[in-house]
Formats: structure tokens, sequence, C-alpha cells
């Protein structure tokens, strides 16, 4: 009988103490690191710190994950690079395109993000962040959360008798 190739899988480096110079590249520890898939970059591995639907932002791996351009451009399988893809820039709005490429939660930021016109409340006018939230869509108009709340408001909850 022939033997079969025995071929090792790739080893992940998860959970253990970094090496020297191994750093998460956002906020700079040297414990319990692994490699993003899009880039490489070594990062914290923390996404387990993550509380659903908290929409915190303390985990360095789901912030990468989450909130960037390479990223995203990773996960959906472009080619070339993420800093000059064209479908990158179509999948998003472009204040949200230059906020996923320009964040803290890059390793390399957009060099020359476009130009564009702050997104704002259809009702008040009062401007919007795409990118740090607190925002409603209705009907492709966006609201801010006071113009939303208005229109929208929270029912107390109906009680047995």
């Amino acid at each position: 009988m022939a033997k079969k190739s025995q071929r090792r899988p790739k080893r992940i480096v998860r959970g253990e103490p970094a090496g020297i110079g191994r750093r998460c590249g956002l906020c700079g520890k040297t414990r319990k690191l692994t490699r993003t898939p899009c880039c490489g970059q070594w990062i914290c591995d923390d996404e387990d710190q993550y509380v659903l639907f908290s929409y915190a932002r303390n985990s360095c791996y789901r912030n990468h994950d989450h909130y960037t351009l390479c990223s995203h451009h990773f996960n959906e399988g472009h080619q070339g690079t993420w800093q000059d893809c064209a479908k990158c820039l179509e999948d998003f709005p472009t204040e949200l395109y230059v906020y996923y490429g320009t964040n803290e939660y890059n390793f390399e930021r957009l060099a020359n993000p476009p130009a564009y016109e702050p997104t704002r409340c259809s009702q008040c006018g009062t401007v919007i962040h795409l990118g740090e939230g607190g925002y409603a869509i209705r009907a492709g108009e966006y609201l801010c959360l006071r113009c939303s709340a208005r229109d929208f408001p929270s029912r107390p909850a109906k009680r047995k008798k």
C-alpha cells in the first residue's frame, strides 16, 4: 500500500504569547494575537470580548473586520488592492467609503479619499455621520435620532389584565 503524503496544515497563531516584534497594529498589545485573513497583519485575537448587539468598539479584530475597506475587499473576493478597487467604491455611499478607508481600524489608510457632501437628516437638516451610527433610513431617506424618535415613538408594552 502506498503511503499518503502527510502535509502539515498551516499553523495559525491564535491565543499564544507574541514573539519578538509582534504587536497588534491597532492598539500595540503583545499578547493573544492572530493575523488578519485580509492583509496578514498582527491583531488582537479579541473578538470573543464583543457582546452581541452591543455595538461596542472594544475588539481590535472585530473593528478591522467590520469597519474597513481592507476586510470588505477581501471578504467580497475583489481583485487587486482595496485602495484601487472600483467595486469597493460602488458598494458604499461615498461618506461610508471614506470612513471605512480612513478610520482608526485600518493598518493603512486611504491616501486620497474622495470628497463628499455630508449626509443630512431629510426632515431637520442636521448633519448625520454615517460611520458613527445614530440614524434611521426610511424609504431611502436618512433621519437623525431625534426625528426618527418623533416619527417612530416607542410604545409601552401592553399589560395583561
